[in-house]
């Protein structure tokens, strides 16, 4: 787990990537129903385009490796990251299809949004032939779950590496039981329930009773439960700010996680995870508190 010290860290993330577009409403309408939203936004989306966009401006140097494909739509999504300096390896980059979009309706009250997507469903990759020069090449390795056949060949090669691992565990999908041997760190949301886990105790102690040695769980705006190797923890408080869009803010938190992770200094120990996790905390509330996924990079 010690990192590459080639200057700037450098983050690999492995998984989805979306078009979203996105609109601001005064309420989500109601069948056959039609409104007119106050704002609308398009960006690049998805749990690790996000984290790596989050990683990237907070100084560190992002690879993406995951599907966007050639269509028009796909290219869009692309520039998105690359213009925010993010290094987008496309293994679907021959492909004329378009890229899950994500259509987003964020209430203008709450911040709460409402989202459809097809996220990766039916979509296989091969790994680069270039994965462990990848892989080598960075000092920690991150996955949303998605595009799974890859995650697990990628956290294959990143644990031979000695390269720290972090998986975003936003829900349970198919295979993450075999991805969780290979994870170091797994930071849950609050829908991620593994089989037999009624509480964030249970989801704690099932995850380390399948390897993961250190582990939290976010819950919104609530404090974030944490345990270490030996089963101890503690709590991290979320910043309370006047929320505008919560959309893509575990995400970030999980961008921002992997950038403090990813400069620390010999191995880790409850106080670097816990003041990580408070870093991470305060980058997620900042990007609540304006529309959109990425005006609060523009904003500081």
């Amino acid at each position: 787990m010690e990192p590459t010290r080639k200057g700037r860290s450098e983050g690999l993330f492995v998984g989805l990537c979306t078009l979203d577009v996105i609109q601001l409403v005064d309420r989500v309408p109601s069948a056959d129903e039609k409104l007119t939203a106050r704002a609308q936004a398009v960006a690049a989306g998805g749990p690790a385009a996000n984290a790596a966009a989050a990683f990237g401006h907070l100084g560190g140097a992002a690879r993406l490796l995951t599907a966007v494909g050639s269509h028009p739509l796909g290219r869009a999504a692309t520039a998105d990251l690359e213009r925010l300096g993010v290094t987008v390896t496309d293994l679907a980059a021959d492909s004329p299809e378009p890229p899950a979009v994500s259509s987003i309706l964020v209430t203008a009250s709450s911040g709460e949004r409402a989202v459809a997507s097809t996220n990766a469903t039916g979509v296989r990759l091969t790994p680069p032939g270039a994965l462990d020069t990848l892989v080598a090449a960075c000092d920690i390795v991150e996955f949303d779950g998605h595009h799974m056949e890859l995650a697990l060949t990628t956290a294959r090669a990143a644990r031979a590496a000695g390269r720290t691992t972090v998986l975003d565990a936003g829900s349970w999908k198919d295979g993450t039981k075999d991805l969780l041997p290979f994870i170091d760190v797994a930071v849950c949301s609050a829908d991620f329930h593994p089989p037999g886990a009624g509480t964030v105790a249970d989801t704690l102690r099932f995850l380390r009773r399948h390897g993961v040695a250190w582990s939290a769980v976010s819950r919104g705006g609530r404090p974030i439960v944490w345990a270490g190797p030996d089963g101890d923890g503690d709590a991290v408080e979320v910043p309370t700010v006047r929320v505008a869009d919560t959309l893509g803010a575990g995400d970030f938190l999980h961008g921002a996680l992997a950038h403090h992770l990813a400069a620390a200094q010999g191995p880790l120990t409850s106080e670097g995870f816990a003041e990580a996790l408070r870093g991470a905390a305060a980058v997620a509330a900042r990007s609540c508190a304006s529309f959109g996924t990425r005006a609060w990079m523009r904003e500081g």
